[in-house]
């Protein structure tokens, strides 16, 4: 199983930003998806989670309203579109897939992505 991060780059205060974390998952579907992202010094924080099936979606209050996670089961890709960016974004972003879970906070996840850089500069 592996998990791969794209899309990060640097970018200006209020710009955005699309990842995209692609699945070698042979049953992407059993699995809720998730977003953290970790900054130099901080812990790895929570971003957004979404259920197998794109009928749920969780927010970190950090980022609700100006981030968007979804995913294509097609394709097995899932997104985080980043809009009106701050220079407190810049991080590592990761993916997580949790197993027959909700793509919450607290889950426990099966798999991790390597993780893309996002610098936002003012």
């Amino acid at each position: 199983v592996q998990l791969v991060e794209s899309g990060g780059g640097l970018v200006q205060v209020g710009g955005s930003l699309r990842l995209s974390c692609a699945a070698s998952i042979r049953t992407f579907m059993h699995y809720a998806m998730a977003w953290f992202r970790q900054a130099p010094g901080k812990e790895r924080e929570y971003l957004a989670g979404i259920a197998y099936n794109s009928e749920r979606t969780i927010y970190a209050d950090s980022v609700k309203g100006r981030f968007t996670v979804s995913r294509d089961n097609d394709k097995d890709i899932t997104y985080l579109q980043m809009n009106s960016l701050k220079t407190e974004d810049t991080a590592v972003y990761f993916c997580a897939a949790d197993s027959f879970g909700s793509g919450a906070r607290n889950r426990k996840y099966d798999f991790w992505g390597q993780g893309t850089q996002v610098t936002v500069s003012s």
